[in-house]
């Protein structure tokens, strides 16, 4: 089981910024924040965190689980509101399995950002 997750972004605000809006329909807020640190999570534990660098490339894939398919569109809805790019609209992916519903953005940095749920509709 992960614990938490870091990721290195090249301009903290506007990466907060997009990261608070598209990842709110999933429960998520701030729990931790640090100088160009901040750390999101859900019921007062914080799981995923974004920090301030250099860039690191390759990007990376982060898929969020999702309690519905609508929290999926919610969320994709939300990241492109925030400034994300689409990667893969919200839907079902059966080559991984006959109930993977999921959508994918790009973060300001170009990370690949997903939802996911696995349940069935």
């Amino acid at each position: 089981m992960i614990d938490h997750i870091i990721i290195t972004v090249s301009d903290f605000d506007t990466s907060k910024a997009f990261y608070l809006n598209a990842l709110q329909p999933l429960g998520y807020e701030v729990v931790l924040e640090m100088a160009k640190a901040v750390g999101l999570g859900i019921s007062g534990k914080s799981e995923f965190f974004i920090r301030e660098a250099e860039a690191v490339k390759p990007s990376i894939h982060v898929a969020f689980a999702c309690a519905d398919r609508n929290a999926v569109d919610s969320f994709y809805q939300a990241a492109l509101g925030a400034g994300g790019k689409d990667n893969g609209p919200p839907g079902l992916r059966t080559g991984y399995h006959p109930n993977y519903y999921g959508a994918f953005v790009f973060d300001p940095d170009g990370n690949n950002i997903e939802a996911v749920c696995h349940k069935e509709e």
